[in-house]
């Protein structure tokens, strides 16, 4: 029995990933492919309540990795991007109901020029006495789509504007549309923010880059027991880093754990294929056209152990 125990505890903490979500409008029905139902919140916050799972604020979380420490398997941060007013109206009420903290992410530009969908400086102010609030940049672009200049430009605007409004510095930002690229994150690393988030399918762990922190998504009717059965994939990639420029992906290149034999590879529009891994590299030469100009490609064990390389096309590219 003792041993057992020993067992168990040593597999809690190899596997330790926390779950990070993100989720967009509430009780929105205009907006079906971004609105969680309150019915769905509610649901959500219960299963979390009663299946042992812990909501903590993202800066937990990302104290951990800087620390390099194990993230608790039973840990939940919750985040909101865009700072629809859908949420300081329908969704604030569930979560103060459920002592659930969460991040706010604010479209700086969407609250400035007061859009009637979106929050107020005023709201967000409110909302902050019970969550964190960052950036979700000032004009929502397509970052990997503008030059260093312009993203610097963007951010700066966003970042200023926000400290000015809110009488405090955003300690982390979330990419629009999930979407970056290199490029994209050596210029907003400049601004000294805690953590960056993305939008990929996967978890968080010691071993994870806080300035490429994997959110799940959570909007319209889905399956969150399913969704908490992601895990992260450790892996290292080494092609694709960009969108080809033909738009034919010749090659994938990865580093795993040696005892891996086979994984799964996914490419968004061709689906799933079996292939070999040698030593723990894959290295498979393709010649797959793409069809969608955002393509993710994936690597996993199971289909829910996985590591997600998100490559855009850029404007220019035909």
């Amino acid at each position: 029995m003792k041993y057992l125990l020993l067992l168990i505890i040593s597999y809690y903490y190899l596997s330790a990933n926390a779950h990070v979500f993100v989720y967009h409008r509430f009780g929105d029905s205009k907006h079906p492919s971004t609105n969680t139902t309150l019915e769905e919140l509610e649901k959500d916050f219960k299963y979390f309540k009663d299946n042992g799972y812990k909501v903590v604020k993202l800066s937990q979380i990302i104290e951990k990795v800087n620390n390099k420490e194990k993230v608790p398997d039973n840990w939940v941060a919750l985040t909101i991007d865009d700072s629809y007013k859908s949420f300081y109206q329908n969704g604030l009420e569930i979560f103060k109901k459920y002592n659930y903290p969460f991040s706010l992410y604010v479209y700086v530009k969407a609250t400035q020029q007061q859009y009637s969908d979106f929050m107020t400086w005023q709201e967000i102010k409110e909302a902050s006495k019970y969550g964190e609030i960052g950036l979700h940049s000032y004009n929502h672009p397509h970052l990997t789509h503008l030059t260093e200049e312009e993203i610097n430009k963007d951010t700066k605007k966003a970042y200023e504007i926000f400290e000015e409004k809110l009488g405090f510095k955003p300690k982390s930002y979330a990419y629009p549309y999930g979407e970056y690229n290199e490029k994209v994150k050596n210029e907003i690393k400049k601004f000294n923010f805690d953590a960056i988030l993305n939008q990929s399918a996967g978890t968080v762990n010691e071993t994870s880059d806080v300035y490429s922190i994997n959110r799940i998504a959570l909007v319209g009717e889905i399956n969150l027991k399913q969704k908490l059965k992601y895990k992260t994939l450790d892996a290292t990639w080494i092609e694709p880093q960009e969108f080809p420029t033909d738009g034919i992906l010749r090659k994938v290149k990865a580093k795993v754990d040696p005892k891996i034999k086979e994984i799964k590879l996914y490419i968004t529009g061709i689906g799933w294929k079996e292939i070999k891994v040698n030593n723990g590299i894959i290295d498979i030469k393709l010649n797959e056209y793409l069809k969608n100009a955002r393509t993710r490609v994936a690597l996993s064990t199971d289909y829910y152990t996985i590591s997600t390389k998100l490559i855009i096309k850029n404007k220019k590219e035909k």
